[in-house]
C-alpha cells in the first residue's frame, strides 16, 4: 500500500508573534495529563521576575516536541558543530525541571 502524503496545513504567522520572546529560564512542570512549560528570563543578580509565556501541552505532543527537538538539535550540530553547554548543575539560570504544580516543593 503506498504511503500517505504528509498532512499539510498552512500557519499563520501575526506580526506580534514573528517577533518571538527571548527566554533563558524554562520552568516545566505536568499533571497526570499535560505538561506545563513557563519562559522567564532572569539576570544575574536579579531575584525577580515574571513568566512571558505558558504553553500547556498533552502528554504525547510533548513527546514528539521532544523528539522534533533532538532531530533538530543533530541537524544543527552536524551543520554548525557541537553546542557547548556552559555553566555546572545547579546553575541559578538556565533551564531547570519543576515539580508538579501544586506540590509546594522548591525548584530542583
Amino acid at each position: 500500500m503506498p504511503e500517505k502524503p504528509p498532512h499539510q496545513i498552512s500557519l499563520e504567522l501575526g506580526e506580534k508573534e514573528s517577533e518571538g520572546i527571548y527566554s533563558n529560564l524554562a520552568l516545566i512542570s505536568h499533571s497526570p495529563s499535560e505538561f506545563f512549560i513557563d519562559f522567564a528570563r532572569v539576570m544575574p543578580g536579579v531575584k525577580k521576575t515574571k513568566v512571558y509565556a505558558r504553553i500547556v501541552m498533552t502528554p504525547q505532543n510533548i513527546k514528539m516536541l521532544l523528539n522534533a527537538l533532538q532531530e533538530n538539535i543533530k541537524k544543527f550540530e552536524e551543520r554548525f558543530g557541537n553546542i557547548k553547554l556552559m555553566g555546572h548543575k545547579g546553575q541559578e539560570i538556565g533551564f531547570q525541571t519543576a515539580r508538579p504544580e501544586g506540590s509546594g516543593e522548591k525548584l530542583q
